[in-house]
């Protein structure tokens, strides 16, 4: 009997609630309610502006971002986010005072009507006032926002304020090794405030991270392990959400997240399942709960470079790696 008592305490503890309920630990062996929709995907014709293969996409409340990091001309193109329309292109690749060396990430600034571009030659955050870039975009110059460090650097980045970004932070150990962790970051004086949390059965992290500060949380997924972890804004873990693949059943071939974003009301996922080796680039997109319960699978039929979530009007844009370069999913039908 004591015996017994003590295995049940054991699995009362395994499944113990944390923070809104929601269990520390769960394990979703099976992800079978998938939806095709290749057919719904809407194809985005950039027209003249000719867009190289390697290209990240970002969202604002008005426009989509594309940088285009092998552009020959310029580096980053804004089209109007309702219908696609050319409206700008800025950002020119060099050695000059206002153009950029070697483009990193962008983040948004919706409240000030700007974004923000890492250039990691010149280990600086140059910073773009849309209303005066679209006034005079032939003129336009940037600002320098913010110094880089070499020793930590955020290689993405979701901004709050001047005072308060959740970066993901990079910190080489040698010339071709890097430790990578989750930060507050303050722009302003540099300061960077790793999170604690860290999965204790995982050595080499790499993952994709999204926050959402409205909900109290971010999340983070494992390029190489099925795994999400939703954590606090300090950094404390709300759950860890382990996929039939978990761990690439012991080996080290597996692709699994490729991005991932919080709306308001779901976790959305870019999922491959295949081999690192020829099957790296995403053809679903998961869907979860906020508390990291699976709903259903979209099986989009393209191979996903990347993509960002359009909060205006509640879709999913895409860069492919395939027969189309940009795409679409209108989510109003589909959950």
């Amino acid at each position: 009997m004591k015996k017994n008592a003590v295995f049940m305490l054991a699995a009362l503890l395994l499944t113990a609630c944390g923070t809104n309920g929601t269990q520390l630990e769960k394990v979703q062996n099976e992800r079978n309610e998938v939806v095709n929709v290749q057919s719904m995907v809407k194809e985005i014709d950039t027209g003249d502006v000719l867009i190289a293969s390697v290209a990240r996409l970002f969202s604002s409340d008005k426009y989509l971002l594309i940088a285009d990091f092998k552009g020959y001309d310029k580096l980053i193109h804004l089209f109007d986010n309702e219908n696609y329309r050319h409206v700008c292109s800025v950002g020119e690749l060099g050695q000059g005072p206002y153009e950029i060396t070697n483009m990193g990430t962008i983040a948004v600034d919706d409240a000030r009507n700007k974004f923000y571009v890492s250039d990691h030659g010149k280990m600086k955050i140059f910073s773009y006032d849309i209303d005066s870039l679209l006034f005079s975009p032939e003129s336009y110059r940037h600002q320098v926002k913010a110094e880089i460090k070499n020793s930590m650097f955020p290689s993405s980045y979701c901004f709050v304020n001047d005072t308060l970004s959740y970066a993901r932070v990079i910190t080489p150990t040698s010339v071709s090794t890097f430790e990578q962790a989750v930060a507050k970051w303050n722009m302003q004086t540099g300061e960077m405030k790793m999170m604690p949390y860290t999965h204790p059965e995982i050595d080499n992290k790499r993952s994709v991270f999204d926050v959402s500060v409205e909900n109290n949380f971010y999340v983070e997924a494992y390029l190489r392990h099925d795994l999400l972890s939703i954590c606090d804004l300090n950094g404390n873990l709300k759950c860890n959400i382990y996929g039939p693949d978990w761990n690439g059943g012991g080996k080290s071939e597996l692709s699994c997240f490729g991005d991932v974003m919080v709306t308001k009301e779901y976790v959305i996922a870019t999922y491959s399942g295949g081999d690192y080796n020829d099957a790296y680039s995403p053809t679903q997109i998961l869907i979860f709960d906020l508390t990291g319960n699976y709903i259903k699978t979209l099986n989009v039929g393209y191979n996903i470079s990347d993509c960002c979530y359009d909060e205006t009007n509640n879709r999913i844009v895409m860069a492919f790696d395939d027969e189309i370069q940009f795409g679409y999913l209108e989510l109003n039908t589909l959950i």
